[in-house]
């Protein structure tokens, strides 16, 4: 029999409690077919923390998440709280789970489904079987490096802020990359300003010797300024990118529009390994909450299924069931059944719980892999 895995499940705000109910709807899915178990536990963050305890990630939610084996987040988010402090805002709540569970590496996967090359606005030859990996550090450089300010005024004002990694930053990232590498086309792409920065050159010096540990792994470095036009050159060039937080932020982003929709384009943040092995993680999609959408059942809930399935893999180590989940959804999209978001000549719009239904069904009348 096997053990029963415990879920943190983060609805948040917008239209995350309806995504995640599709996410939930694929877990009983794979549950029923692949004779696993697990312990859903829900609890408030964002600006449902802050209406059940006034602050965005009330304590017992941040207890429930450090006590689980992952964590399930929707978006977090609404136009209401826009008044508030920015320290008390929704938004807040996400930080603080990222810093008190350790998540210093984002996984952030971009793959093109051949039929919904038509959303992006690159040329379809250009975007079709891209498969690609972003991992940024999370936790270092400049958005957190101090010494940071802004002082003075007038002519005479200036701001500065640090850019700081130190080799263990860059060694436990880096391993990540390569770890995902080897599981992928074994291709790593490291991405950096070495030509320019202190900071890059000591990232670069660090990537070199971790890639001793892994020769199986092809490495190469690329500046980061024309890594961002390669992206929209030729993006299947890139198997697995490797880079810092500042970087990775803007990289990222361009990448995830590379499918012409954030509904499409799900997230893994990991952190270091417990006692148990396993790894502090958190997954959510890539879009936020869209309140302005909220109750609607038109949203694309595939981000956060495509969440549900890097939870299976990186997580709990199932990896043909979350393949299996990435089967089902391209069979869904290739029967033509569509949200708004990505919708297109000849396609049958659907509303959120019937894509979510659809793609629960798929997994299920698939043939059952030999082994989970």
């Amino acid at each position: 029999m096997s053990p029963t895995h415990k879920i943190a499940v983060l609805p948040g705000d917008g239209i995350g409690p309806e995504i995640m109910e599709q996410a939930v709807k694929v877990l009983k899915a794979v549950e029923q077919k692949f004779n696993l178990r697990f312990e859903l536990t829900y609890a408030p963050m964002g600006g449902a923390g802050i209406e059940a305890a006034g602050v965005p990630l009330p304590p017992e939610t941040l207890k429930l998440a450090q006590e689980s084996d992952a964590v399930l987040m929707g978006s977090v988010g609404d136009f209401k709280y826009d008044t508030l402090d920015p320290k008390i805002r929704p938004e807040q709540g996400l930080l603080q789970i990222r810093k008190a569970l350790g998540l210093y590496a984002n996984l952030r996967p971009v793959k093109g489904y051949k039929c919904l090359a038509h959303v992006s606005t690159l040329k379809p030859e250009v975007v079709t079987g891209i498969d690609v990996m972003v991992i940024r550090e999370l936790t270092g450089g400049i958005y957190f490096g101090q010494p940071r300010a802004r002082e003075g005024s007038g002519s005479q004002e200036k701001a500065y802020d640090t850019l700081v990694y130190t080799q263990p930053e860059i060694e436990r990232i880096a391993r990540i990359g390569f770890e995902s590498a080897r599981s992928r086309r074994k291709q790593l792409m490291s991405v950096d300003k070495a030509n320019v920065l202190a900071s890059s050159q000591l990232w670069r010096d660090v990537v070199n010797t971790v890639a001793k540990d892994y020769p199986d792994v092809a490495l190469s470095h690329m500046y980061v300024d024309n890594a961002a036009m390669q992206l929209i050159l030729n993006p299947r060039q890139f198997d697995v990118i490797l880079t810092e937080n500042m970087f990775g932020d803007i990289l990222s982003d361009e990448a995830s529009m590379l499918t012409g929709s954030l509904g499409m384009l799900p997230s893994a943040s990991l952190g270091e390994r417990k006692a148990s092995g396993q790894r502090n993680a958190l997954y959510e999609p890539s879009h936020g909450s869209a309140p302005q959408f909220a109750g609607q059942n038109k949203v694309n809930p595939i981000a956060t299924i495509l969440s549900l399935a890097m939870m299976l893999e990186y997580s709990f180590g199932y990896a043909p069931a979350a393949s299996q989940i990435d089967a089902a959804i391209e069979q869904v999209l290739e029967a033509g059944y569509r949200t708004f978001d990505i919708m297109g000549e000849g396609a049958t719009e659907v509303g959120t719980a019937e894509l979510g239904d659809r793609i629960a069904a798929a997994l299920l009348a698939l043939p059952t892999p030999v082994a989970v």
